[in-house]
Formats: structure tokens, sequence, C-alpha cells
């Protein structure tokens, strides 16, 4: 096989394959990310995904599956594999049933453009991840993403029904069904979700879908540096209600003010249903929350477009050369913790001198941290001293961004957990010569 320029462009070619049909390009030398390599295969559907992967494995090529590169800064200490696998080029929907609410689509199709597609219908997707204009399903659900709105309509792992993923050696499966209820057998999905692309690549992706609310209001409250006490309180009272809220985020006064907000802590609560629920459960707001916290009280599309802003504010990994260096850090604990790390890691960027935005799900227990600016060593610091102060609450601490050098440093998903021998035999079973983005999940697999 060799490569042939056409146009700006390449193309493999390889008599009697259909590897002659699938372009190549070159790719930058490097990237301060990592997780690059000298060229792209953009294969256009399933076949073509097939051959790459046939001819990568008979010539121990390694190669990282990437579909809007957002997650480039997501694990892995490695700067080059041999070829990148975009499946920019393999999007689209390929089967939409309105009446049972289900969608097919293809890995490569961003969130927004399914979003506007299933709007046509009065139906949505219920993730919200970060940069929905970029990231793709593909992406999300082999990174496990997720956005504040979990708390009402959970995961990935609660909306993909279905997928059709081709293994290392070519091999085609099937996973799931088509259908809302389908309980037979192991739930085979979930072995890939959020599996970082090391197993399969996804080709191809069921989920089901919700109906669009029919209204939408997302109230603002905001607390003064000393009343942590009243945002747990507060939180607790409508933990213990009747209300049903779809978001409960806590977020740090620096976010807050980047946001547009008064720079103290804030309470993003969010209200998704039938117009009369929803003033209802504005009204318990209201009435229940301390007077001086409430703050705006954004309706429909304002809601909508803060939290376009909002899915905006991590750091992603089609940033070039020469912007500013930042950590994204998750963390996992008791959702009744989630104050505490807020407030802790605020704290931290003060004593540090370093710009720190935080916010965390008071009902789901998933906190997000960004270190901005300070040097390497002391980015480093915070985010070792983040990963201990999850530890010694019982949870975890993951880093979702960084550049490659702190990536090394720091390592991404810190200690390896005692199933570990079960993942890497997995991997070992699938992948046996360690072709697909080898060393970017847990414990190098």
């Amino acid at each position: 096989m060799f490569v042939e320029k056409k146009g700006g462009k390449q193309k493999m070619i390889d008599k009697g394959t259909l590897l002659q049909q699938i372009t190549v390009e070159a790719a930058p030398a490097s990237h301060p990310l990592g997780n690059t390599a000298p060229c792209i295969f953009f294969p256009e559907g399933e076949q073509e995904i097939v051959e790459i992967l046939k001819y990568a494995r008979q010539n121990r090529m390694r190669l990282i599956p990437m579909g809007g590169g957002t997650k480039r800064g997501f694990g892995g200490v490695e700067e080059m594999a041999d070829a990148i696998l975009s499946l920019s080029r393999c999007s689209g929907i390929i089967e939409h049933s309105p009446g049972d609410m289900i969608v097919t689509v293809r890995p490569g199709t961003t969130v927004q453009e399914l979003q506007n597609c299933l709007a046509e219908y009065g139906q949505m997707l219920p993730l919200d991840p970060a940069w929905p204009a970029y990231a793709t399903v593909g992406g999300i659900v082999a990174a496990g993403d997720s956005g504040p709105k979990r708390l009402r309509y959970g995961s990935a792992r609660d909306h993909v029904i279905a997928m059709r993923v081709v293994y290392p050696d070519g091999t085609i499966i099937r996973t799931g069904a088509k259908v809302v209820k389908n309980v037979a057998g192991y739930d085979m999905n979930k072995l890939f979700i959020g599996s970082m692309g090391t197993l399969g690549i996804i080709s191809e992706l069921s989920f089901k879908l919700r109906p669009l609310p029919k209204a939408e209001r997302l109230l603002l409250l905001s607390f003064s540096e000393g009343e942590m006490d009243a945002i747990r309180g507060f939180i607790r009272s409508l933990q213990d209600s009747r209300l049903e809220p779809v978001s409960l985020e806590l977020i740090s006064p620096t976010l807050a003010g980047r946001l547009g907000e008064k720079p103290e802590y804030m309470l993003a609560i969010a209200f998704e249903d039938v117009e009369s629920a929803v003033r209802y459960q504005e009204a318990w707001v209201r009435s229940c929350a301390p007077e001086a916290s409430l703050g705006r009280t954004l309706i429909g599309r304002e809601a909508q477009m803060w939290w376009d802003a909002f899915a905006c504010i991590p750091p992603y990994g089609l940033e070039e050369n020469g912007v500013e260096t930042r950590i994204a850090m998750k963390i996992g604990s008791k959702n009744t913790d989630v104050p505490d790390i807020i407030a802790v890691c605020h704290h931290l960027g003060q004593d540090r001198g370093v710009t720190v935005e935080a916010h965390g799900g008071a009902g789901h227990g998933i906190s997000y941290i960004f270190f901005t600016g300070g040097t390497e060593e002391e980015l480093a610091s915070c985010a070792d001293a983040t990963r201990r102060l999850a530890q010694d609450r019982g949870g975890y601490a993951i880093v979702r961004h960084a550049p490659l050098s702190l990536r090394r440093r720091i390592g991404a998903w810190g200690e390896v957990p005692a199933h570990f021998p079960l993942l890497e035999g997995i991997k070992h079973t699938i992948d046996p010569d360690r072709i697909l983005n080898p060393g970017r999940f847990i414990g190098g697999i």
C-alpha cells in the first residue's frame, strides 16, 4: 500500500480492497495535548472502518479513534500513534422512529446536529455534554460524558439501547436492540460506554429519546462566602420535597462571575415539564429559599442560552498552540460532599494564585474543577491536592483535560482500581495486539 497525493489531499491506494476509496490527510507534526499521529484516516462508512482495522492489525499500526477532537487532552501519555481514525465523516441519522421515540445515528454526528433534527419532531436526546457543536455522539458515549442535567435524565448509559461495534480484527458485533424494553441477556452496551475507544470502534448507535419539555425555567440563587450552611440546608430541604429539578448545580464564585452573574456561590436550579408543574416548583423555591439569595429567573429561550454558555466553559481538545494552560478534573463523590468540595477547591485557587472555576451536582455528586494560569508546578500541585481531597471523602478524581507534559506528571486516572485485572483481561481478549488507543484508559490499557 502507498499514499498518492491528489488535490492537496491523499488517497490510500491498495488494489483490490476498499482502502483505495478512503481519504487520508496529513496531521500536524505535534500537538501540546499529545494523542496525535502523522496521518488521519477518514472512513465514510462501516465497511471502510473494517478495512482500516484489518490493515492496522496486519501491520501492527496503533490507531487513535477520534470524533470531533474535543477530548484529545483526556487520557494517554504517548505523544504519537501511527494514525488517527477520524469518524467525523461517518455522520448523519440512519433511522428515526418518532412514534417509538428511538433514533439510530452514525458516530460522527455532532450532538447539536442531532438535537436540531430531533427538535423538528418535538423530541430530544436528553444528554447535555460540553461543546455540543463539536462533540460527537460516538465521542461522548466512548468517554462516558454527561452534564448537569444528568440529575433528572441520567447519562449515556441510560439512553443507549443498541450499538454496532467493529472489533480490532474487523469483526462487526451488535449489542442491545432497537426497542426501549430489552431485558434479555447481558447489557453489552455498557462494556463500551466509557471505554475510551480501547475495545472497538462504534459504527452505529441507537438512543431512546424524550419529548421536548413544554416549559423550562432556570432559577439562579446567590449566596455569600459565609453562607455555606444555608446552601446545605436549602439543598436538603429541596431534596426532601416532591420537586424534580433537572439540575441542582452549585457554582463557585469565580465561575459565576465568568457567566455574568454575581461572583458568589450560586445554585442553578432548572425545571423542565409542563407549564403548571414548572410554575408550581418555581413557587416552592421562591417561598422556601432564603429571600436574600433569590436572583434571576430565566424562562424558555433565555434559559437555553444560559446553558449554551455554560457548555462552553470547559477546555477542549481543539484549542491551538499558545492557549493558556488549563487542567480540567472530574470528581465523583457523595452528593452531600459537593458543597465542601466546591468551597475547598475555590479556596485552593486563592491560596496558590491559580484561577479555579468549579461546579458540582448537589444531586448526583459529579463535580468539575478547572485550573487556569500558574506554572506547571503550581497546576500539578493543585491537581494532586484535588485528588487527595476526593480520596479523603471516599471518592475519585480523574484528569479530563491537560497538556501531555502534565498528564505524564500527574496521571489521568489516579490509582489502579482493585478490579483492574478484569479490565486488563477484557482488553487482552478483544485487542491482544493493542492497536486501539493504547495507554489511553485506566492503568495504561
